[in-house]
């Protein structure tokens, strides 16, 4: 009996000037020192992630007003800018890319057609684009990337080929 309360008391002595931690330890798990460190770990992940969506958003909102200048630097050449579903719809072509320089458009194909050759042979890639209200456009410079239109734009200008009224096609 004396000795099981021996063993008591030194148990409560243990556990009053150790803590915890000296069960954890026994059974495997972490104590309270190794538990605060992962909680500063978690809480520097956490705000790794939560300042690495701050920027993804900042890059977005730049792209967005870096679009937005780019419109109004179009608009200010006195460029364009239309959807096909604004003049009628594509007819069967189906377009790869986003953006095209649209440098003419004719009711007969064969007229678009010279016209595509006429720019193939000034070094442009071209594309005869078919909408649904007959007109058939030559689309050249075409991009997925709207600064790199504006760019196109105002070299394309130069040309001798390019009408006044040239436009850019979107296609979303």
């Amino acid at each position: 009996m004396k000795k099981a309360a021996v063993i008591s008391i030194i148990l409560s002595m243990l556990v009053c000037l150790t803590g915890c931690d000296a069960f954890r330890r026994l059974a495997g798990r972490p104590t309270s020192a190794e538990l605060e460190q992962r909680r500063i770990e978690l809480l520097a992940i956490r705000e790794a992630e939560h300042q690495a969506r701050i920027d993804s958003l900042r890059v977005v909102e730049q792209r967005l007003a870096d679009s937005l200048a780019t419109l109004d630097s179009i608009k200010q050449l006195s460029g364009t800018v239309l959807n096909p579903t604004k003049i009628g719809g594509l007819y069967t072509t189906k377009l790869d890319f986003r953006y095209y320089i649209v440098v003419g458009a004719f009711q007969q194909r064969s007229f678009a057609e010279r016209l595509l050759t006429r720019v193939q042979n000034a070094g442009y890639v071209g594309t005869l684009i078919s909408f649904r209200n007959g007109y058939n456009v030559v689309g050249i410079c075409q991009s997925d990337d709207l600064n790199q239109i504006n760019a196109s734009l105002r070299k394309v200008r130069e040309e001798p080929f390019c009408p006044s009224d040239v436009w850019v096609l979107v296609n979303e």
